[in-house]
């Protein structure tokens, strides 16, 4: 894998992601059970979650595994501050830490992991030590947000697969070994990326990225299970950005826990 070049990639090849319904749901979230002050983003890439939060003045820390994701979203947070500064206490301070084991100097009102993080976790134990970790970083009465794709999720992506990308600067052949037993599905992907610095027409050359991304979709009773075992008091669940109950066609799952 290349992901190191793959970072710098990744917002143009994720620009059709649903953030603003991130976003919005995180908005609804707060004003349903309470606003809070202080964020842990865990996974949180180029900052696309982060860094709007930010801005509406929330003090964000945004917590990642890739040294390239947050070098990109550092750049990114200094841009976006040169043409409109955060409002408010909002600021982000980028940590490179594991979602596993992660500490800050103070417990938070909120920590979340949103656009399926939780699923790059391949283990059970990983998953839990993740609950237990985000728990841990709480204050008391915080909230720990997350979704999840469900398996019904991953069965469409292989039924669906492969998938394809074709533009002038950049595209993608996009295929999918899915794991029944497991309940885990790999993705293949080679990416094809514009050399800006060669010429135009005939001559143009693209660079090849090959990488490999594996989730693994676990049962919902058995992550409401764990969140209960780790100390939260209160956890409610809910389907595809929306205040409703999941369901068997459901396709990403949201939860919602307190401590």
């Amino acid at each position: 894998m290349a992901y190191e070049l793959f970072a710098y990639h990744y917002d143009r090849l994720m620009e059709d992601m649903p953030y603003a319904e991130w976003l919005d749901f995180l908005n609804q979230c707060w004003v349903k059970y309470g606003q809070p002050q202080t964020v842990a983003d865990l996974g949180c890439g180029t900052g696309n979650i982060a860094l709007p939060l930010a801005q509406q003045g929330y003090e964000v820390f945004g917590i990642d595994l890739s040294e390239d994701m947050l070098a990109v979203a550092q750049q990114k947070a200094y841009e976006a501050q040169r043409e409109q500064p955060f409002q408010g206490r909002g600021e982000v301070t980028w940590l490179q830490q594991d979602m596993r084991d992660w500490s800050l100097m103070q417990p938070v009102d909120a920590v979340i992991s949103l656009c399926d993080c939780m699923n790059y976790l391949l283990e059970e134990e990983d998953v839990a030590q993740a609950i237990r970790q985000a728990y841990a970083g709480l204050k008391e009465g915080g909230l720990f947000v997350f979704d999840v794709h469900t398996r019904h999720q991953l069965e469409s992506y292989a039924e669906e697969q492969p998938f394809f990308l074709n533009e002038d600067d950049i595209a993608y052949i996009w295929t999918s070994d899915y794991d029944s037993e497991r309940c885990e599905i790999e993705h293949a992907l080679t990416i094809f990326v514009k050399d800006e610095a060669s010429s135009h027409g005939a001559d143009e050359c693209f660079r090849r990225v090959e990488e490999l991304h594996s989730q693994r979709a676990y049962p919902l009773e058995w992550l409401k299970q764990e969140l209960q075992e780790a100390g939260f008091r209160e956890v409610d669940v809910y389907a595809d950005f929306m205040w409703k109950s999941v369901a068997e066609e459901t396709e990403r799952a949201f939860f919602v826990a307190r401590k």
